[in-house]
């Protein structure tokens, strides 16, 4: 629009030249875009009026980059925050800095830097996020280049729980190695209550960049790119949420039904939050009193204690409800309370690495505490317990739908543990603890790893089972505003069709009037034998090999362990068997389906 402006204002550009900032403004990113602006500012003020653009570019380019590049490997945010905050502490310091998003950044490139950083997330079992599977396969490949000149710190982002903890942030220090790149500080693999480690890495970090970089002439230039696809002035983040209002909480799932999932909403207005489907919502709970309290007998404590969180004096019991995480238990915890009790069945688990993560992914820390009872310092309890982190809900509605409101589908988490019952932090907070009308402190986080595509004409797979339809259906909603001429196909499955068919009736209206095109489900337990959404897809897979050969967009949304696994397996089959292709064809042929962001997963 911008440039269709031009040519009607008294511009110094002619029509050629407006066409043909048109044609390449058409083909680049919005961080490219951002990018070429300050290329072309910095010339205007390097050279003079007469000089040759192509002498301007050809100085500039023989100059060495004298700059920090900082590339996010992210897949749900935490990665991207922490990179963003790098970038903005750089740039205040002087240092001239620039952001990468992965995906955007051409591995090539690094042998034309001084100094890189590399804030990694782990996907999956040891995956690179999806926005860096071109690097991070571009770094193994014989393409990769000689980085002799090259400084790099790596900071990797994980969760111990998980067997490849900071799997991604590994594999590049190690590839950046191999090159002969140099790392110029230590690399730092941060578990899930990583802000603060992460805070006094990025402070070394950079005072050794500045070192590196004391010349003027080198920190002259601080290039500012935007990062993300939406511009977003809202002022509230992870950091400083907005405290938003409950407006509803709904049960979804039929009275019958073996699970609990909630519809909710919440208010919004007057926050300036704004999203896109495919993003998520962060909330920020509050833990159980009741919990909170039955921890403290267990080990022996009233709740009185005085602690010091953050620099202030609090009630110990109130430490727990609001800043402690105390629900779910973790290895460390585990290995933690086996020292410090004398257990001896946590310590043989503690010696099984395989044991221990499986026994903690299943353990609540209270169920951890009952293995033995020992008592405890409020000191000591307070040291096994990682810090409180809010919870990420894929969002279920569509801004221009729902306006000032964002909807969530939560899935309850509430389970046996003898004789009492056991229930998710996040989840129970929003379902039974916190009334409709009562605050609650959100954030959105952007998720450009997951969006639909910008042609509205193409077609659209999605597969969300469970909870996991969440945002397609912000998708369907999003597409309908829109008007997109694009066909739309879900598969969604659960237990039972009368009880857990999430969101039916509204399916139902799409499916008859045409905006979702074809709608597959596979309900577990309404037959003897299983079937599952995977088992639709291959089904179909006649159907679902044309629709990628008519360009369709896949989308898969829900359970990493088993569901996504199968689905990969079933799309692998689909290609081969329809693309006639080997297996290794089949596979490399799904890879470029992700690579190309036609293969699209939010999965957990």
């Amino acid at each position: 629009m911008l440039l269709k402006e031009l040519s009607a204002l008294a511009s110094p550009l002619n029509d050629q030249q407006i066409g043909q900032l048109q044609q390449a403004a058409s083909e680049l990113s919005p961080q490219q875009l951002a990018w070429v602006s300050g290329y072309f500012w910095g010339i205007s003020q390097t050279s003079g009026a007469t000089q040759p653009i192509n002498q301007a570019a050809a100085a500039v380019s023989n100059q060495p980059a004298g700059k920090l590049s900082i590339i996010f490997a992210s897949q749900t945010g935490n990665a991207k925050g922490v990179a963003e905050a790098l970038k903005e502490e750089a740039a205040a310091a002087g240092i001239a800095v620039e952001l990468f998003d992965a995906s955007d950044y051409k591995g090539k490139n690094l042998a034309k830097e001084t100094h890189v950083i590399i804030v990694a997330s782990t996907n999956g079992e040891g995956e690179a996020p999806d926005n860096a599977i071109e690097l991070h396969e571009f770094l193994q490949s014989k393409k990769a280049p000689k980085l002799d000149n090259l400084h790099y710190g790596v900071i990797g982002l994980g969760d111990s729980s998980y067997e490849f903890f900071c799997q991604t942030g590994k594999d590049f220090d190690a590839f950046l190695s191999k090159q002969g790149a140099t790392p110029f500080i230590e690399r730092v693999d941060l578990d899930v209550d990583y802000e603060a480690p992460a805070a006094e890495w990025r402070k070394q970090a950079l005072d050794k960049v500045k070192e590196a970089l004391a010349s003027e002439a080198q920190s002259a230039q601080v290039v500012q790119l935007p990062v993300g696809q939406a511009a977003h002035t809202s002022q509230y983040s992870k950091q400083n949420p907005y405290t938003a209002t409950l407006l509803t909480s709904q049960k979804i799932t039929g009275r019958d039904s073996g699970k609990d999932v909630r519809h909710i909403e919440i208010d919004l207005d007057g926050s300036g939050l704004t999203y896109q489907p495919g993003d998520a919502l962060g909330v920020w709970f509050e833990n159980s009193p009741e919990l909170a309290s039955a921890i403290l007998k267990q080990v022996g404590l009233t709740g009185d204690e005085v602690v010091e969180v953050d620099g202030d004096s609090i009630s110990l019991q109130k430490a727990l409800v609001e800043k402690y995480e105390i629900t779910s238990a973790n290895p460390q915890l585990v290995t933690q309370y086996a020292e410090l009790s004398g257990s001896k069945k946590l310590e043989k688990l503690a010696a099984d690495k395989d044991k221990l993560r499986q026994y903690s992914g299943n353990t609540q820390v209270i169920d951890v505490l009952s293995e033995k009872k020992a008592k405890l310092t409020a000191e000591q309890l307070v040291g096994l317990l990682r810090r409180l982190t809010p919870r990420l809900y894929s969002i279920a509605s569509s801004q221009s739908e729902v306006d000032e409101e964002v909807h969530l589908t939560v899935g309850v988490v509430e389970y046996q543990q003898g004789d009492e019952t056991r229930f998710g932090g996040a989840s129970s907070f929003l379902s039974h603890r916190l009334e409709e009308g009562d605050d609650v402190k959100v954030f959105v986080e952007h998720n450009n790893n997951f969006k639909l595509p910008q042609d509205d004409n193409a077609p659209v797979i999605m597969i969300g089972p469970g909870t996991g339809i969440a945002p397609f259906r912000s998708f369907v909603q999003e597409r309908d505003n829109r008007d997109a001429e694009g066909k739309n196909w879900l598969f969604f499955g659960d237990r039972t069709f009368t009880q857990d068919f999430l969101y039916q009736v509204e399916w139902q209206k799409y499916l008859k009037s045409g905006i979702v095109n074809q709608l597959d489900v596979a309900f577990s337990r309404d037959q003897q034998e299983k079937v599952y959404v995977q088992h639709r897809i291959l089904e179909h897979a006649a159907q679902v090999w044309q629709w990628l050969q008519d360009g369709a967009y896949i989308y898969v949304c829900g359970d990493a362990t088993r569901m996504a696994k199968d689905v990969h397996e079933a799309l692998i089959c689909v290609v081969g068997q329809h693309g006639q292709k080997t297996r290794e064809e089949a596979e490399q042929f799904v890879n470029e389906l992700r690579k190309a962001k036609r293969y699209q997963r939010d999965v957990y």
